[in-house]
C-alpha cells in the first residue's frame, strides 16, 4: 500500500506531517495520488496560518496520534460552537 493511499483515510483529520523541507502541525484536506494539501495550525495561536500543496514523494513522516496532535484537537474542538 503506498503513502498517499493511506492518507486517503485521513482526509479531515489533524496530524503532524514531516517533508523534505519542513514539517508542520495542521490538517490534511485532501490527498491526491501526486500531491496532498495541508492546513498549517499555527500551535500558538491555534489558527490555521497557510495551506500548502506537497508532492507525495516528499513526504518522510506523518503522525496522526500522540500527545501535540491531540492537543490541537482538544484546542480546535473547544472553539467549536453548536449552531
Amino acid at each position: 500500500m503506498r503513502l498517499v493511499e493511506k492518507l486517503k483515510e485521513y482526509e479531515n483529520q489533524y496530524m503532524f506531517v514531516k517533508w523534505a523541507t519542513g514539517g508542520e502541525y495542521g490538517k490534511l484536506t485532501f490527498a491526491g495520488d501526486d500531491f496532498i494539501e495541508f492546513d498549517i495550525i499555527n500551535v500558538d495561536t491555534m489558527e490555521y496560518s497557510e495551506t500548502v500543496l506537497i508532492h507525495s514523494p516528499l513526504i518522510l513522516e506523518v503522525a496522526i496520534g500522540g500527545p501535540d496532535v491531540q492537543r490541537i484537537v482538544a484546542e480546535v474542538s473547544s472553539r467549536l460552537t453548536l449552531e
